[in-house]
């Protein structure tokens, strides 16, 4: 169940900073890769920063802010 929980969260995560960002998202698949990352960036910066989360809307908090970190970092290593 965390499995599925954990893509679901990704999933809306990318979609989330996708829209953000002013893109149109990445598809099921790319929203899902850039939301995982996202959250896996979200949260070593939000360790660092010493916040962390223990829910579900938190986590997704992590996810979007980690994910639109990493669209920012994509976008000025294309440019």
């Amino acid at each position: 169940m965390g499995l599925i929980l954990g893509l679901i969260i990704g999933g809306l995560a990318g979609w989330i900073a996708g829209n953000l960002m002013k893109g149109q998202g990445f598809g099921i698949l790319g929203n899902i890769v850039v939301g995982l990352i996202g959250g896996f960036l979200g949260g070593i910066v939000f360790r660092l920063l010493g916040l962390g989360t223990t829910n579900l809307i938190g986590s997704l908090v992590v996810s979007v802010v980690g994910a639109v970190l990493l669209i920012v970092i994509i976008r000025k290593i294309k440019r």
